[in-house]
């Protein structure tokens, strides 16, 4: 076992002498010469931006983490200032900890570039297949990570959630042994689509930039018709109740309030939680989400949470007042399947079925149940 220490504390200092190297070598290109300019604003979202310089890419995330995007047959300019990791493609040895990423990777078909896992368990088929083919390697999660397998397998990249802020000397720890960290911040978009938009990022980090451009385009195209549509003065309440008998309920600046406005609905908690902005879940009591959601249209019970609502009957056994309901009594209840909260890429597709139970039209359901 000393051995072995020994090995990987000399092969660390090898390997961050040949990075520290690398970036040494002066280029006939400096990075105060690029000039970038702004030539893809996103239309959604706001947690991330990109400039352009040539073939070099600068990007910006949640307006304080700056990333130079080398490609592969391009130097890394000179000078390159103290704020600014370079990330040199290809990204070809990727750490994914940020386990909702794990649905842009397989929609631009790019599971070749990642190695190494922060989750054990998928619900994703492809990363299942992965990690039972060893394509995929399970390398700790974020506050634990196997730093001795990745640097021994050369993992060039992590995509970490923000949960690494949590423990910032991981992150400081990675960078030391000459791995860039990026921090998702897709779930820090408040709107729905602004998440969605974040595949767009993720096609430019991995050369698969024209497939993200058109998946998301493709996307917008099919809830085009929605988007357009008319707001309803239907109302919807979206919820769980808790194991202490309190309702967990969004506040209005969520995504899936978000979700339920464009589908054409309105949120039955908006007023009542129009102030509360530094969540975006909150418990209230259940005489006072029933005051705001007896008269409610539609109930969309939260199972991705509490998956213990099979029909109608078993959100009564969780308190017998849901009984008046007007949703209740009206046949409009739902719940969510796991990959209404998890599929970001299906975003459109969610929108869509809410849009359908808020018409009434609730045919061919395929991230909502309707309870019987």
């Amino acid at each position: 076992m000393k051995l072995k220490s020994i090995f990987f504390a000399v092969l660390v200092l090898f390997l961050c002498s040949c990075a520290k190297k690398e970036s040494a070598v002066s280029t006939n290109v400096s990075y105060n010469s690029l000039v970038f300019s702004e030539t893809k604003k996103p239309l959604y979202a706001v947690q991330y931006n990109i400039k352009k310089a040539g073939s070099y890419n600068l990007i910006t995330i949640a307006d304080k983490e700056k990333f130079l995007l080398v490609p592969q047959n391009a130097s890394v300019p000179s000078e390159i200032p103290d704020d600014v990791t370079v990330l040199r493609q290809p990204l070809d040895k990727t750490y994914l900890v940020s386990s909702a990423s794990m649905d842009f990777m397989v929609a631009l078909n790019i599971m070749d570039k990642l190695r190494f896992s922060g989750t054990k368990e998928w619900y994703i088929e492809e990363a299942v297949s992965a990690m039972k083919n060893g394509s995929l390697l399970y390398a700790g999660k974020y506050s634990a990570p196997d730093f001795e397998l990745l640097v021994s397998e050369g993992c060039n990249f992590a995509v970490e959630n923000t949960m690494i802020y949590h423990k910032p000397e991981i992150k400081e720890k990675l960078e030391e042994l000459g791995i860039p960290v990026m921090v998702d911040y897709a779930g820090n978009e408040k709107h729905p689509l602004g998440r969605l938009e974040w595949i767009k990022l993720y096609g430019l980090l991995f050369d698969r930039e024209k497939e993200a451009d058109a998946f998301f385009e493709n996307r917008l195209k099919s809830i085009k018709k929605v988007l357009n549509g008319k707001q309803t003065d239907v109302r919807v309440a979206f919820f769980y109740v808790n194991s202490s008998g309190a309702i967990n309920v969004r506040t209005s600046e969520d995504y899936v309030v978000k979700m339920i406005e464009l589908a054409g609905g309105r949120y039955a908690q908006g007023e009542t939680l129009k102030n509360e902005k530094n969540s975006s879940t909150m418990n209230i009591q259940m005489e006072d989400f029933y005051l705001s959601a007896v008269d409610a249209d539609v109930l969309v019970y939260n199972s991705a949470i509490d998956g213990t609502v099979d029909d109608v009957s078993d959100l009564i056994a969780k308190n017998a007042l849901f009984s008046d309901f007007k949703a209740v009594k009206n046949g409009r209840v739902y719940r969510t399947e796991p990959e209404f909260l998890q599929k970001t890429t299906e975003t459109a597709a969610i929108i869509s079925e809410l849009n359908k139970i808020i018409t009434n039209k609730d045919d061919k359901l395929i991230y909502l149940t309707k309870l019987e």
